[in-house]
Order: structure tokens, then C-alpha cells, then sequence
């Protein structure tokens, strides 16, 4: 039973687009996939239902509490194949200033792995420092892998690959590339709902075609399912990164971590 977060460096990086088409595309290949949102979204939950074909939950820390939230997320994922939560803004984005209502928090509350949607567009070998700034930032965070989005080309695909490859631990999971037939209208609120949309059941059907042709299912249904030791919960406040904050590994800080060193080693 596959579980994960999906999330990103940022909003509007696609993740919204990608969870649908992920939702759907498992739905084809015969998959019981429950849907989560976090926060107190309604547009997004409409499309990810549409796609999934069950009623998607919200899961937000500002109205429930995290043992609510945690009862109500194992509840509706108890009964499903596979379950997605979509993040809101950033990774480790939010209102509060420690973290605490983050997507990283979330995750670690509940014991998931994330999975993050990047956009590619301007970027080659800084994809690399990227993912390991997010890697070290928490390191009690799993990044189960990566989606690239909105990349360029083939050539643009074999430099960002070889980067993540040659510098980090974290898995390309798939590539996306630049398609305004993906991009759902938008307006102040966000997405234009599902229920307004006009064909938004074909909309989801040309997500999941994309979603299907792009990402290795199978390796993203391995790298998310449990790993033995790995808790399905942690409890306590979740992963929360304090200031000055060591981190699980021990040692100096984020910051002085990388201090004495010249340049970037490539992992052998």
C-alpha cells in the first residue's frame, strides 16, 4: 500500500496538474486511489475526486487537529490501493514561522514519503543543490523522488537527470514536458473548478495520458510504499527544523555543514 505527499519548491510548479493525472492514471490500471488535500481547498479537491472516482478529504492543521487529522487520513487511506495527498505552496511553506503547519510536517506527521513536482524551466545542473538544500534542511523528511515539469526537450531531460544522478540519492521518477494542453484555466481563486470546467472529464483523461507516457508508475509505487522500520506516523510535532537545529544525523547545522568546502563532490 503505496502513500505519499506530493509537493514542490514552490506554487504553480504544476503539482495540482500532476496529482490529477497520477490519480487518474492509477485509476486505470484497476487502483483504489484516495485523495487528500491539504488545507481548506475545495477546487483542487474536485478535480482530484473527478480523477480518482472517491470523495478526496481535506486534511488542514488550522482547522483540526493533528490527531484528528492523523484518525481521519488513516481512516479513508485504510481502504484504498494507493493515497495521494496534494500539498499546498512550498515544501516547508506556510504560516507559521517554525514550520509547524507545513507540508514537511504534514508528511512527517502521517509517515510519508514526499514526492516532489519541480519546474524545470531555466534551470540545468542547479536542479542538483536544490534537492540536497531540501534533503538537508530535514533530513527526517523522506524525498521518495522527483517529477520533472515542464522540461524543454530531450536534451533538457538528459542534463537534469544526469545532475540528480551524479550529485543526489533521489530518483527521477519522470519527466514532463512543456504542453499547454496540461494547463487547466485559471482565475483569483485558483484553478477554475471541475464542476465549471468545460470538458473536464476530458481534461483529466489527457492528464492521465500524459501522466501515463511520463512517469514510471511501478517505480513510483516502489519508492512510496513502506520501508520496513520506517514509522507510518511520527508523533510529537512531526519534523519541525528549529533553528540552530542539528538535525537527526547529529553534527553542525545546515549552514555549517558545508563551511571548509571547495566545490561539490559527485557521488561515486
Amino acid at each position: 500500500m503505496s502513500r505519499w505527499l506530493v509537493s514542490a519548491a514552490h506554487r504553480s510548479s504544476g503539482k495540482t496538474t500532476v496529482s490529477i493525472g497520477l490519480c487518474a492514471a492509477l485509476r486505470r490500471r484497476g487502483l483504489s486511489v484516495q485523495p487528500f488535500k491539504k488545507g481548506p481547498d475545495y477546487i483542487d479537491p474536485m478535480w482530484l475526486t473527478l480523477a480518482a472516482g472517491r470523495a478526496c478529504r481535506n486534511l488542514d492543521p488550522h482547522l483540526a487537529g493533528l490527531d484528528e487529522i492523523e484518525a481521519a487520513f488513516l481512516r479513508h487511506a485504510g481502504h484504498a490501493d494507493a493515497s495521494l495527498v496534494e500539498g499546498n505552496l512550498g515544501l516547508h511553506d506556510g504560516m507559521a514561522a517554525d514550520g509547524s503547519d507545513s507540508n514537511a510536517a504534514l508528511a512527517c506527521r502521517l509517515g510519508l514519503p514526499v514526492v516532489l513536482v519541480l519546474d524545470a524551466r531555466g534551470t540545468s545542473r542547479g536542479i542538483a543543490p536544490l534537492v540536497l538544500g531540501y534533503q538537508a534542511f530535514e533530513p527526517r523528511l523522506r524525498i521518495a523522488g522527483v517529477i520533472l515539469n515542464r522540461v524543454g526537450g530531450a536534451r533538457h531531460e538528459g542534463r537534469l537527470r544526469e545532475a540528480l544522478e551524479r550529485y543526489t540519492d533521489v530518483p527521477v521518477l519522470g519527466a514532463i514536458g512543456e504542453d499547454p494542453r496540461l494547463a487547466i484555466l485559471e482565475r483569483h481563486l485558483g484553478l477554475v473548478p471541475g464542476n465549471e470546467a468545460q470538458d473536464a472529464a476530458g481534461i483529466v483523461e489527457t492528464l492521465a495520458d500524459a501522466i501515463a507516457a511520463s512517469v514510471d508508475l511501478d517505480a513510483l509505487l516502489d519508492a512510496t510504499a513502506p520501508r520496513a522500520g520506517e514509522p507510518s506516523a511520527l508523533q510529537g510535532g512531526g519534523c519541525t527544523r528549529r533553528p540552530g537545529n542539528a538535525g537527526a544525523h547529529g553534527g553542525a547545522g545546515l549552514a555549517g555543514r558545508g563551511r571548509g568546502r571547495v566545490g561539490v563532490r559527485a557521488r561515486p
